[in-house]
């Protein structure tokens, strides 16, 4: 980096940071967590239910999930963007409509790997508990579920990184998070964008990097460790 264009990244840090008010790194945070929460308590919903479900309930999951799946991200914030103030009748702040967006997208990539975790659980063991008189629910939340979270969280931190690169796509709809306060940096100065763009990819990936140690940490010491 040359010393001028670490002068405009030091110049413009706490815009970077906080925006005018609710944005920069500070927002993309914000977005990537509450993202993070809903996408993880949904797909765990919705995993548990593409394994339990028979049927015509069983076909809709399927038909959901792999629809969620095939969108691109970008487009189903464009479409929310427009689409919830038009059902609900009330002006949706984009913020939300981002968040919505991460948040179903991301459910249905967990909730497939939540499927997956189940049924790779023996079938020994469901007829075991049951065999002790435990109900289905029992069984899922204290045998099955704890086991297959533990199988799939690698498959998990990795959405959750996906989420928070994702938090970028909020240009569209004119979110000032991270990507779009350096651009708008960029766009002023029209000298440095090699040096602000190295520092938004470093920001990031100390991010992601961040929860990787962080759930690695984690594992070491909770339910859902190996040892």
């Amino acid at each position: 980096m040359e010393l001028k264009g670490l002068e405009v990244i030091y110049n413009n840090l706490s815009y970077m940071m906080w925006g005018n008010f609710l944005g920069g790194i500070f927002l993309t945070l914000l977005m990537s967590l509450a993202a993070i929460v809903f996408s993880s308590f949904m797909g765990v919903l919705a995993g548990v239910g593409l394994t339990v479900s028979k049927g015509l309930v069983r076909s809709l999951f399927i038909g959901v999930l792999g629809f969620l799946r095939a969108i691109p991200v970008i487009m189903l914030i464009f479409w929310t963007y427009f689409l919830l103030p038009v059902l609900f009748n009330v002006d949706v702040p984009a913020i939300t409509t981002v968040v919505f967006a991460l948040s179903v997208i991301g459910a249905a990539y967990i909730g497939h790997s939540v499927h997956a975790g189940m049924i790779a659980v023996s079938k020994d063991q469901w007829q075991a508990a049951f065999s002790l008189g435990l109900s289905k629910t029992q069984v899922i939340i204290y045998i099955i579920l704890p086991q297959a979270l533990k199988m799939m969280m690698p498959s998990f931190v990795n959405q959750w990184v996906s989420l928070i690169k994702d938090t970028s796509l909020a240009y569209v709809v004119g979110v000032a998070e991270f990507t779009f306060i350096a651009t708008q940096i960029n766009n002023r100065s029209m000298v440095y964008p090699t040096e602000i763009f190295l520092f938004v990819i470093i920001v990031y990936f100390i991010i992601c990097l961040s929860l990787d140690i962080a759930v690695s940490f984690l594992a070491k010491r909770c339910w859902f460790s190996t040892r």
